[in-house]
């Protein structure tokens, strides 16, 4: 049973968790975070709006949203872009970093890298796959676990 003022507090911190989940997947190549870190964040904020809601709304919202395709789409976009560096004859070399590719394959600055995002190269890539990989895997979990305890509750 989840009161008013846990559904309040959810409305108003949720869509902060899930923003700030993606900016550390996004700036990862920049900052301390990344692809893990960020899922993580992510998750947490959707793991909040689980188990704040009802289960027939989380139930019917779930079953439209396909977390498995999610995580698969994580996993072949991490290999893929590891695959791309065969290009330069070298598993996970990082190929957009000096080729000049419009998003985030700038030419890399001499020195000190005063925080260009174009400058990453596959590292960004990287991240937004590994961050949808492990936002898909922690989500499913605690929807897993939420399910069965509330079918379980439901069932006394």
């Amino acid at each position: 049973m989840t009161t008013t003022i846990i559904k309040t507090t959810t409305k108003i911190l949720a869509p902060l968790i899930l923003v700030f989940g993606s900016y550390i997947i996004l700036h990862g190549h920049l900052t301390p975070g990344g692809g893990f870190q960020g899922g993580a964040v992510f998750a947490s904020g959707l793991a909040l709006l689980i188990v704040t809601n009802k289960y027939d709304a989380v139930k019917s919202l779930f079953e439209k949203a396909p977390l498995s395709v999610f995580e698969s789409i994580g996993a072949l976009g991490f290999l893929g872009m590891a695959c791309l560096g065969f290009a330069g004859y070298t598993f996970f070399k990082n190929i957009i970093a000096n080729s000049g590719f419009p998003l985030f394959g700038g030419k890399t600055p001499t020195g000190i890298n005063p925080g260009y995002l174009n400058t990453g190269g596959t590292l960004p890539y990287m991240n937004i796959f590994v961050g949808m990989k492990v936002l898909a895997g922690l989500t499913s979990i605690v929807l897993v676990f939420f399910l069965i305890m509330r079918r379980e509750r439901d069932e006394w």
